[in-house]
């Protein structure tokens, strides 16, 4: 279903989306990123540096974040443009469940010129993980 220009109004709240993380993900994101860092696999490295233990890549996060507006509009040519900050990291645990990803969006502002700017809330472990996290979006008339 593609969401319209006319049906969307400041304030809107876009279906949330609940992302499970595990170990095995963060491998085969490094294999198709070539982010191989050994904070994303290796729980002694990581530790050792000063993380809690295996942390997701940020783009990864940021790549899951931009599903949820991806999946509200129905078109990932949608979005025009998207940024968001790192705040906190993701950490996955190594207990065959891992993380939780929990993704929320908010209708901001619906512009002028068209777009539609989608504020984003990411959160893991009752903690915010991704900081102004906004999409701009162009959705049909």
């Amino acid at each position: 279903m593609t969401v319209r220009l006319s049906d969307v109004a400041k304030g809107d709240e876009l279906p949330a989306l609940n992302v499970p993380v595990t170990r095995e993900d963060l491998v085969r994101y490094a294999g198709a990123s070539g982010d191989f860092n050994r904070i994303h696999w290796n729980e002694r490295f990581a530790t050792e540096v000063g993380l809690p233990d295996v942390i997701a890549h940020g783009m990864f996060t940021m790549a899951l974040a931009g599903r949820l507006v991806s999946e509200w509009t129905g078109d990932p040519g949608s979005i025009v443009d998207y940024g968001v900050r790192f705040t906190r990291p993701v950490v996955v645990p190594d207990d065959g469940v891992g993380a939780l990803l929990e993704l929320t969006g908010k209708v901001a502002a619906v512009n002028e010129d068209g777009t539609v700017k989608v504020a984003i809330t990411a959160r893991s472990a009752e903690q915010g993980v991704l900081g102004g996290a906004s999409a701009l979006v162009r959705l049909p008339e």
